[in-house]
């Protein structure tokens, strides 16, 4: 059982500057995170949203994270841990609980690395990793099983690349995840339309720093220049990214969306499972982008959208609600 005491527990949210009101002993511990649903007498849990109200009274869990105004709502038996944005230390509190993974520093015998490749100190490789040349992994990275590196890639500091990833001709920044399966750098879908003449892609893929990228995703190298993934991304598993695509910071593109060559994605967008983009467009920045959601022409800063053309939420609210009433 991983007992962790609530005093170590405390430190860690106070280094990240998180105010906690509470009267737990400090001597209280805890084994683990669940939800109010299945949280047990050992356990903490978190309440952030009310349409889960009514189960706050019959939680079993030890303690919870949640605003003063609900604390009231909580059995007894459940002690309340008071902070402003219960759902944001939950986040905290998972990576206190359950750490990044560290690297082992070991490089498996069953290996293939190329005699043009750079590695940095404390690298962990795992079995069947192949690293063609002109490849470069610097300090602290992991590589796990069955994974192909290169040619022409540059990974930073603290980067993880899980099973099965294959990745050339890219750049990734530190702190990034690549999870199972994803494919980076590969040959964007370019030829002439009559002759089926290929383009010959010779640009790259550029990464910045602390980005997920899910399994099964596909990120295509350049025409010319390269493709790019700005800092604090977060793409889901199964999302295509096509050749020159640029996306700005801080923005999420969910599980099943496809963004078609040469368009730019602006900074803190959001952008909803199944959506597609076509090619040349220009995304502002703070746009968000409703599921299943086909965009079709440029997109406004701030602007939120949905539908197929996509079109200002409102709009499309409004047509859906006419529609059932027609039917009726």
């Amino acid at each position: 059982m991983n007992k962790k005491l609530f005093s170590d527990l405390q430190l860690f949210l106070n280094d990240n500057n998180v105010i906690v009101d509470t009267n737990i002993s400090e001597k209280v511990f805890f084994t683990g995170l669940n939800s109010l649903l299945n949280a047990s007498n050992t356990e903490l849990t978190f309440f952030h949203n009310t349409k889960y109200l009514d189960l706050l009274s019959t939680t079993k869990a030890k303690a919870c994270f949640i605003k003063n105004e609900f604390k009231n709502n909580l059995p007894k038996s459940c002690l309340p841990i008071i902070v402003e944005n219960p759902y944001f230390v939950f986040a905290l509190t998972t990576n206190y609980f359950y750490p990044k993974e560290i690297s082992n520093k070991i490089i498996s015998s069953n290996t293939i690395i190329n005699n043009n490749v750079t590695l940095g100190k404390d690298i962990q490789i795992n079995s069947n990793v192949t690293i063609n040349e002109n490849t470069m992994i610097a300090d602290e990275c992991i590589i796990l099983q069955n994974s192909v590196i290169g040619p022409n890639v540059k990974i930073d500091t603290g980067t993880t690349i899980m099973s099965n990833c294959v990745i050339t001709d890219s750049i990734i920044g530190k702190n990034c995840v690549i999870q199972n399966g994803a494919i980076i750098g590969g040959k964007g879908f370019g030829f002439t339309p009559d002759t089926k003449i290929e383009i010959r892609h010779i640009g790259g893929v550029i990464i910045g720093n602390n980005v997920d990228i899910g399994s099964n995703s596909t990120i295509d190298r350049g025409t010319l220049d390269s493709t790019f993934i700005g800092n604090n991304v977060r793409i889901d598993n199964l999302v295509q990214i096509a050749h020159n695509v640029i996306i700005g910071d801080n923005s999420i593109i969910a599980a099943q969306s496809g963004i078609a060559g040469s368009t730019k994605i602006g900074k803190n967008c959001i952008i909803g499972g199944q959506s597609g983009i076509s090619g040349h467009l220009v995304i502002g920045n703070n746009v968000k982008i409703a599921g299943k959601s086909g965009v079709t022409k440029n997109i406004k800063d701030n602007s939120v959208v949905a539908g197929f053309p996509a079109r200002d939420i409102k709009i499309w609210k409004k047509n859906i609600i006419n529609q059932f009433k027609n039917i009726k």
